[in-house]
């Protein structure tokens, strides 16, 4: 197979990138190029024409083009969700008001459809530049399975058309779980009869769809990374490998500075900052299904993070993901059946050299319903590694000993030599559906944010009350001078109560009454 471009032949059967990812795209291998099948080619150039020519002029007529082009490319029906016809037609033809779908058709449709045709020959320019991005360092689009530490680059125009194939239900999903990857077409979200009476899920549509309205009217011109970072299990000279408790008990490094804020959300902090993502293993979640969670929000507000979800597979323990660049296109009002799509957002963060904006974006996915399990050492140890692989930045080592502060990553340089100063922006992670402690989630936190070498930990309570006293907490543990090694062991310590039920206290509670005897 080969890639053409201008004249210039690069040979692609060798590339481990696109052979990698192409039985996931909707696309076909016709030396010397990929090309779309000559059904579905028709069938989008006849859309790109306008609802004058083609007649898709609502839900209905466009759910039965999609239908036509699932066929052409042998998606069977039993790949998607039930009804998925009924639900375009409901959400355009009765959700929303004749004049914005009228808008939508006539504006937004056929923009989306001339892209899709254009993108064997961008995939065709991503693969030509993907060696050159990060001096030689793979950087095209390909499955970044687990245990491979490794970085994709992806323009914001290539993200668009990817995801204009979730809105149109084209990519292949029959072999996804069996990679352990998300399904990642649109049709859950417009499945029926749940579209009938889903307000949040309707809220999330309207999100998208700005998304797409915004794009077609100006397509953005950056960058975004989307990074497998994995902390090694085995001893490993050039990086910090998976820590056991030792480690941790033995670390004399500082607790960093924290700021506590008890209202406000993550991504609305002012500041550079490592963005904290609640995950599921699944990055993504259920942001295309029915749900709608801190996770569900920040993908459909930053949409862009969602084109992780066609090639990150599942997170393992020793995992985390980081998305740099992704721009905001949404504002928001509630959280989880209060959720409301607010209007546009214009989203004004700089960009560094390889024009991605600084919006870091931080997936790590913590213990789900853990119940009492989660003060057994394993799951301490399991949580607080996890936050640390998150917040380590990557950075090449020079000659002599390698830097404490590296996780194996694809990248091998500083991308950005002011990352270490980036602080971490963070919240109650894994403490709502999850059933995380949040008095212990926080220390955990705080503790791999110290490790990593960051000055800042801003952490959102979001008014929960158990969290109320927070700044009293830290403010008797800074008056202590404890290091990390030290705040680790009390936690340990506490924890082995907690679980052998010899005590019911609270972490802040049993700390205060730690220290008040340890000082008397």
């Amino acid at each position: 197979m080969f890639f053409r471009k201008l004249g210039k032949a690069i040979k692609m059967e060798k590339r481990e990138d696109p052979r990698s990812i192409l039985k996931y795209l909707p696309l076909v291998a016709q030396s010397p190029s990929l090309a779309w099948p000559r059904s579905v080619e028709q069938e989008l150039q006849t859309i790109s024409k306008g609802p004058d020519k083609s007649m898709v002029n609502s839900g209905e007529a466009l759910a039965l083009h999609i239908t036509n082009m699932r066929k052409y490319l042998s998606l069977n029906a039993g790949d998607g969700s039930p009804n998925p016809l009924q639900g375009y037609s409901v959400f355009f033809d009765k959700k929303i008001s004749r004049e914005e779908s009228d808008k939508f058709f006539g504006e937004v449709v056929p923009t989306l459809c001339g892209l899709l045709l254009q993108l064997p020959s961008m995939l065709e320019t991503h693969y030509q530049k993907a060696d050159h991005v990060l001096d030689g360092v793979a950087s095209g689009l390909r499955i970044l399975a687990p245990q491979e530490a490794g970085i994709v680059f992806l323009s914001q125009e290539l993200i668009a058309a990817l995801l204009a194939c979730s809105f149109f239900c084209l990519f292949p999903e029959a072999d996804r779980r069996s990679k352990h990857l998300q399904s990642i077409n649109f049709e859950y979200l417009f499945s029926f009869p749940s579209m009938s009476s889903c307000t949040k899920r309707e809220n999330k549509i309207r999100c998208l769809l700005h998304y797409f309205e915004r794009v077609c009217q100006c397509m953005p011109t950056g960058f975004v990374s989307f990074e497998r970072k994995v902390l090694p299990r085995g001893h490993n000279p050039h990086y910090v490998s998976y820590p056991d408790a030792d480690y941790w008990a033995k670390s004399t490094t500082p607790l960093c500075s924290v700021e506590i804020h008890t209202s406000g959300a993550i991504e609305d902090q002012p500041g550079e900052a490592l963005e904290v993502d609640f995950a599921d293993e699944y990055i993504g979640g259920l942001t295309l299904s029915y749900d709608t969670l801190q996770e569900e929000i920040r993908f459909v507000i930053n949409p862009e993070l969602i084109a992780g979800m066609i090639f990150l597979p599942r997170m393992d323990a020793n995992e985390a993901i980081e998305i740099v660049g992704v721009e905001r296109f949404s504002r928001y009002t509630g959280y989880g059946p209060s959720f409301q799509y607010a209007g546009d957002y214009t989203d004004e963060k700089d960009s560094d050299s390889f024009k991605r904006r600084k919006t870091r974006v931080i997936a790590i996915d913590a213990l789900p319903n853990p119940g009492s399990t989660q003060y057994k050492p394993e799951a301490l140890l399991r949580e607080i590694n996890k936050a640390f692989c998150g917040y380590l930045h990557q950075c090449k080592h020079q000659a002599g000993p390698p830097p404490s502060s590296a996780v194996e990553s694809s990248r091998r340089l500083c991308m950005d030599d002011h990352e270490e100063k980036v602080g971490v922006a963070t919240g109650n992670w894994g403490c709502g559906v999850f059933g995380g402690d949040p008095e212990v989630k926080i220390m955990l936190q705080w503790l791999a944010v110290s490790q990593s070498g960051r000055p800042l930990i801003s952490y959102y309570t979001f008014g929960l009350q158990v969290l109320q006293n927070v700044d009293q907490v830290i403010e008797r543990i800074g008056l202590q001078e404890m290091k990390v090694g030290e705040l680790w062991s009390k936690l340990v310590e506490y924890s082995a109560e907690r679980s052998s039920r010899r005590t019911r206290l609270g972490f802040f509670s049993w700390l205060t009454s730690s220290l008040s005897s340890t000082t008397d």
